[in-house]
């Protein structure tokens, strides 16, 4: 495969030729080949196996066949423990007869994707999807070609209109769909199954569900079908503000469906946006409603980005001396020297854990052990940026373009799959913390080592859509759904996933730091801004409030924190514990406790919920003082007293955390 990647990357960091990583050449176009791919991306199941797996594209469940190409409008299935969309072939658009199609071979290709679309290919049957998130339509180009139309269940009635560039199908399963298209073609029903189109057809066909609770809905859709998007970007624009801007063609204004967090954000200013408050689909996500314009802007939260506590250590005596106490401690047992962990995650959580040491020390004035621990977080963090860390190393894949480790190159296993693109967020979100507190402690140190953090950051930072820094656009954050994924090249069923929102906080907080380290505005102001968006979506779909009317009720009355939060699936269950563990998923969605944290648990009612909901799995045998201590943090922030106690008598914690960190934290509420 050609490679155009930087030499500057590689040579900071050795390329590698990982045996674990699957091949691109399969599902993407050659002219994408020479440029850093995606790995987490809202398509990414097209890219993986078989490229059969289905993706989410909100309203419809997208599913790519040999030569075809299947529609859903899911269904959900739920209970108190999970709920998730079901896939059914409710329309399946392909070319030529059934018969043609089973000896057909070819599948997909990916012709070139944006922000929130991607264009794929069928290259032996001329036909085009401009697959784009949130559009009601989904948009298929065809040149000469015959064209068949059948569904999974049955067709009860079919008829079009006299110019027959409109076409009504109506389903066995109550679902209405329309079928528009730009030239006249004569679509006929087959059987109950099938609807064929007679001699070859040439132009653009658009299918579009019509919601069966909202018939007055047709002449909507009836009306924006000429005007259809191809791509969309997403850009940080200024600080605190993203804008989305679609490239459409045909004629007409242009209809889009904004989810709840987009209605949230969407800016009072943006006169030439309309909301269409009656226009409705359903989605796991809560109800997408109908927005008329080419470009939204989107204005989440000012969030402020600090190296301590917003409010600061409470000034009396007793508090500092605590923490100070807990310090020295703290301080005396780093040891560089001593075994740590070579998995990536497990060290970045280590050196990110004595980095807060120094930190802390600050806020409390006790700056005497400040240069211990600088001395340790060099002789930790200088290996791995200079590549002398026997056991594991960063270094460079050209294939798909980011940096994995040496480990998690020969083992998909290894390093928490960090070789396979899994969670690259988390881990080098603890790497770069610890990377700009040093830098603040050190500037030499931080002017001798800037190119090495800054490809750590590049890693799952990059901004621009130039191909220079050697990895693709924003790696795991998603300017659709406004949160990040971490499941990496992995083809999963119900599409991407992620566990831990706090830790996908914690990367965009650690690349802001390193900005404020380095004295860079730019960097400060777009991590800011993905920080603040991420602190919204957790807010809105991991944070499961007792009043909580988006989920279904049996899930909501059981759970106050979902699990794993996946593209079409909700679950209460983890992957590495039971559901009823309930205080790892509350320490997995608050770890690592830093400054930040006060902002993504800032809603006291429903802290006090929380809290409530996870207490009774303290009394269970064999619950870890790790996982106890980040309850009692979120319980002090409305009894700060009585989870001081509780602290106090802790034992162990987390290896991210530490006791001068959780004294700090409860020393610095109300």
């Amino acid at each position: 495969m050609a490679n155009s990647r930087p030499k500057k990357v590689q040579l900071l960091f050795p390329k590698c030729e990982a045996s674990v990583l699957p091949d691109p050449s399969s599902f993407f176009s050659n002219h994408l080949l020479s440029d850093p791919l995606p790995t987490n991306s809202f398509f990414q199941n097209f890219t993986l196996g078989k490229g059969d797996q289905p993706e989410y594209f909100h309203p419809y469940l997208i599913k790519p066949g040999k030569s075809s190409l299947s529609i859903s409008y899911p269904s959900l299935l739920h209970n108190s423990d999970f709920f998730h969309e079901v896939f059914k072939s409710d329309i399946t658009i392909s070319s030529g007869s059934p018969v043609d199609q089973s000896s057909r071979q070819q599948t997909h290709q990916i012709s070139s994707f944006s922000d929130l679309g991607v264009n794929l290919d069928f290259p032996s049957s001329n036909l085009r999807f401009f697959l784009v998130r949130g559009s009601p339509f989904i948009t298929c180009s065809v040149s000469c070609n015959k064209i068949t139309i059948s569904t999974g269940h049955e067709f009860v009635s079919f008829s079009g209109n006299s110019s027959c560039t409109k076409y009504t199908a109506r389903l066995n399963n109550n679902q209405t769909w329309l079928i528009y298209t730009t030239s006249p073609i004569k679509l006929t029903k087959h059987d109950n199954s099938s609807i064929h189109c007679r001699g070859d057809f040439s132009g653009l066909i658009r299918i579009a569900v019509l919601p069966t609770s909202k018939p007055d809905f047709e002449p909507v859709l009836d009306r924006f079908s000429r005007s259809y998007p191809v791509s969309g970007e997403a850009d940080v624009t200024k600080p605190f503000t993203l804008e989305y801007k679609w490239e459409k063609r045909g004629h007409g204004d242009l209809l889009m469906l904004a989810h709840p967090l987009h209605l949230k954000l969407l800016s009072k200013d943006n006169e030439s946006v309309t909301v269409l408050d009656k226009i409705k689909y359903r989605s796991i996500d809560g109800d997408l409603t109908g927005v008329i314009g080419d470009s939204w802007v989107l204005k989440p939260d000012t969030v402020p980005v600090t190296w301590h506590s917003l409010k600061g250590v409470k000034q009396d005596s007793s508090s500092r001396e605590e923490i100070i106490s807990a310090l020295i401690k703290d301080v005396i047992a780093l040891n560089s020297s001593s075994p740590v962990s070579s998995r990536s995650y497990h060290y970045g959580k280590v050196i990110a854990r004595a980095a807060r040491l120094a930190l802390i020390a600050e806020e409390v004035s006790y700056l005497h052990v400040i240069p211990a621990v600088g001395n340790y977080l060099k002789d930790m963090i200088e290996p791995w940026l200079e590549g002398s860390f026997g056991p594991n190393s960063f270094v460079y894949d050209p294939k798909w373009g980011g940096l994995i480790t040496a480990q998690g190159a020969r083992n998909a296993r290894e390093d928490n799959g960090y070789g396979i693109y899994n969670n690259h967020h988390y881990h080098l979100g603890y790497f770069l913390y610890a990377i700009a507190v040093l830098v603040k402690i050190d500037p030499l140190w931080g002017k001798r080592y800037r190119p090495q953090a800054y490809t750590l950051m590049a890693d799952y930072m990059t901004l621009g859509r130039e191909c220079d820094s050697g990895f693709p656009r924003l790696r795991c954050f998603d300017v659709s759904k406004l949160h990040s994924w971490a499941g990496g090249l992995t083809a999963f069923a119900d599409g991407r996933n992620q566990v831990c929102p706090s830790e996908a906080v914690n990367a965009y907080y650690s690349a802001a730091l390193l900005g404020l380290a380095y004295g860079d505005v730019h960097l400060v102001a777009a991590a800011s801004t993905i920080m603040s968006l991420e602190i919204h979506a957790s807010k809105m779909w991991w944070q499961v409030k007792e009043e909580n009317t988006m989920y279904p009720k049996d899930f909501t009355a059981k759970n106050r924190l979902v699990g794993v939060l996946w593209s079409t699936k909700r679950d209460s269950s983890l992957w590495f514990g039971d559901r009823e563990w309930k205080e790892c998923r509350l320490g997995q969605q608050l770890l690592p406790l830093i400054p930040v944290s006060e902002i993504l648990f800032s809603d006291v009612k429903f802290v006090k919920q929380l809290v409530k909901w996870t207490r009774p799995a303290l009394k269970r045998d064999g619950v870890k003082d790790g996982w106890k201590g980040f309850v009692y943090a979120l319980e002090s922030v409305y009894s700060k007293y009585e989870a001081l106690e509780k602290v106090r008598g802790l034992q162990e914690f987390d290896d991210g955390n530490s006791r001068s960190n959780l004294l700090w934290w409860v020393h610095s509420r109300d």
